[in-house]
């Protein structure tokens, strides 16, 4: 994990240093006056904070404007989450949001309302990767699932906690594939990672920026890719759906949010800033290589992609009964 950290926090390095806000309902001629601000709901190094700053790096040159990056990390991203729902819509305050922006709703209680946050622009993904220890007799996905099926009890998958990236792997892998699985959750994704490089559990799915190091270095063994498309960085990793597992889709995201009622134009132009930003050369090459896809695209695109997340999460809260205290 310290390797990971190092790549991480060079990367940030990398980027420029870029880091106010009181609601208003309309666009101000003379914007951005002041610097904006952006939130990151995670701790500084971590894979949302690397694409953060590279999004607001490209803003800050789109705009030709002062951002500044601001971490607000706690309570599985609620706590930065729940500033920027209450902060003034004005055009001065975003949010790096993840796939919490979405679940955390459903499975936990929040202060803030869905509908208290608009989708602005996708930055970027880290897909999944399933994994299991390095001395596991597993060939692929498919072979686990099968083996996981014929064992007595079920084979012992690790996960970050209730609602995160894993748990909803899981929660796929058993409602929808028949996976015998027993879930065995951590405080953290590192510790759940630990966890399978120590044999304690059969397999996890953790973000591609923090596995691949490990498995390059035979510390673990990759059995699936969990997004549409196999990893840039790790091509010769099939995709779950590949391996006959269609509706496994996870990813590890960002984006970027803004409380509800900012003008639209401001919105535009912010995700004009994420696009460009997610097509500078520099950054398309310093990110897949870390194992990151950088996206961009249009509002349109982003709010498209929250509506489908939204419906394909909520399903499997359901159909697992994922809560808080699960």
């Amino acid at each position: 994990m310290d390797i990971v950290r190092r790549r991480l926090n060079a990367a940030a390095l990398g980027l420029a240093s870029i880091a106010v806000a009181p609601r208003i309902a309309y666009a101000d001629d003379k914007w951005p006056s002041k610097p904006i601000r952006i939130i990151v709901p995670f701790a500084a190094g971590g894979a949302n904070d690397l694409l953060g700053r590279a999004a607001a790096e490209g803003i800050a040159q789109y705009l030709k404007a002062s951002v500044i990056v601001e971490n607000k990390p706690g309570a599985g991203a609620v706590i930065g989450t729940d500033y920027v729902a209450r902060a003034d819509n004005d055009g001065y305050t975003f949010l790096i949001s993840g796939a919490g922006v979405i679940s955390n709703s459903m499975i936990r209680k929040v202060q803030y309302k869905d509908s208290d946050l608009v989708p602005v622009a996708m930055i970027g993904l880290a897909p999944s990767v399933i994994i299991a220890p390095a001395s596991s007799p597993y060939k692929d996905l498919k072979d686990f699932v099968e083996a996981s099926k014929k064992s007595r009890g079920g084979l012992h998958f690790s996960t970050a906690g209730t609602g995160s990236t894993p748990h909803f792997v899981e929660g796929i892998l058993t409602t929808d594939y028949g996976a015998k699985l027993d879930l065995v959750p951590y405080k953290s994704g590192s510790e759940s990672v630990s966890a399978v490089i120590g044999g304690q559990v059969d397999a996890t799915s953790e973000a591609s920026i923090v596995v691949l190091p490990m498995v390059r270095a035979g510390k673990l063994k990759a059995l699936a890719c969990t997004w549409s498309e196999r990893i840039k960085a790790y091509p010769e990793l099939s995709t779950a759906a590949e391996q006959g597992f269609p509706k496994i889709k996870i990813a590890h995201w960002a984006g970027v949010h803004a409380p509800k009622g900012t003008p639209d134009d401001i919105l535009d132009k912010i995700a004009a800033g994420v696009d460009h930003a997610m097509k500078d050369p520099a950054n398309v090459k310093r990110l897949t290589e870390l194992g990151i896809e950088p996206v961009g695209g249009t509002r349109a695109e982003f709010v498209k992609f929250c509506d489908e997340e939204r419906a394909r999460l909520g399903a499997v809260v359901k159909a697992t009964g994922m809560r808080q205290d699960s």
